[in-house]
């Protein structure tokens, strides 16, 4: 089902065993930009199944998929969804690299324990990438270490995202550093601001590490998110998206996504950008009223 070969005769097929669809053209419409979807936003309108709903983002024009629980997930379903992106002409976005080595002060505080099994989730992520076709991987840098000064704990980070890009080049992957907002979701972190992203990154001196520019945090944590972008725009290589406040979708906040979304399209930007957001509006309604929001901010 949701296949990109839809035709009359599939959706009259669909009716009849009560299937529900979010209504298409039979040619499929794509957005100027790679905006990726995750699983569990349109689980009303294509089901539970995660195959069904990357299949359903395809038929609405979606071109990326982003999953930051991908690590977690059973091999055979990582398998499962790399081989769905392949056949459908979708790219994988990002998962997150670090997926249990990701809480507490370790990083910034240069613990070797802690670095060492950050580097060792790091190969093993590797081969999650493999499995899906990723180029990117989130890394989440933890929280602050109280006891040592700021500068110091900055270089803690640089080693060890040094020692982690040395695993990384050889395959052509990238890790992305987030920062977090410290003043709404995450309190205690590390790295809240894209100027201390870009620094690390500077440091770092790799083409395996770059800059995840969340847009829902870094309006909270700085704002100005355009003249921030170009600032930052050397050392970016993923977008995440989210209005504020709420964090849902484009059009429900304050955020004017049109104008940001045409500013990155003149960059020619050709990467991707994460829909790491809820739905604001529930149910299938509210899945159509998203893809809607996307719509009208795409259309510049």
């Amino acid at each position: 089902m949701y296949r990109r070969t839809f035709v009359k005769a599939g959706l009259a097929t669909s009716a009849i065993l009560g299937l529900h669809f979010i209504a298409k053209s039979p040619e499929i419409k794509f957005f100027k930009l790679k905006y990726a979807p995750h699983i569990g936003m349109f689980k009303h309108s294509a089901g539970e199944d995660p195959i069904d709903q990357i299949k359903f983002m395809a038929d609405q024009g979606f071109s990326a998929f982003e999953d930051n629980s991908l690590s977690a997930r059973e091999v055979s379903l990582q398998d499962k969804i790399g081989n769905t992106l392949v056949d459908l002409k979708m790219e994988m976005g990002v998962f997150v690299g670090n997926w249990n080595v990701r809480r507490g002060d370790g990083l910034a505080k240069g613990d070797p324990e802690v670095r060492n099994a950050f580097l060792e989730e790091i190969k093993s992520s590797v081969q999650v990438a493999k499995r899906v076709n990723a180029t990117w991987m989130t890394i989440v840098l933890g929280n602050r270490y109280h006891r040592l000064e700021p500068d110091y704990q900055t270089a803690n980070i640089v080693e060890t995202l040094k020692q982690a890009s040395s695993i990384l080049e050889p395959h052509g992957l990238v890790m992305v550093i987030e920062p977090l907002n410290h003043l709404h979701n995450h309190p205690d972190v590390f790295l809240s601001k894209v100027p201390h992203a870009h620094l690390i990154c500077k440091a770092v001196n790799s083409p395996a590490c770059k800059i995840l520019f969340d847009m829902y945090h870094q309006q909270i944590t700085e704002g100005n998110i355009i003249q921030n972008i170009d600032f930052a725009f050397e050392e970016t290589e993923y977008f995440q998206i989210g209005d504020v406040p709420g964090r849902k979708e484009p059009t429900t906040g304050e955020m004017n996504y049109r104008n940001i979304f045409k500013h990155i399209h003149d960059k020619a930007y050709t990467g991707i950008l994460g829909m790491e957001h809820g739905n604001y509006y529930p149910d299938k309604e509210g899945e159509a009223r998203l893809i809607k929001a996307y719509r009208e901010v795409d259309d510049f």
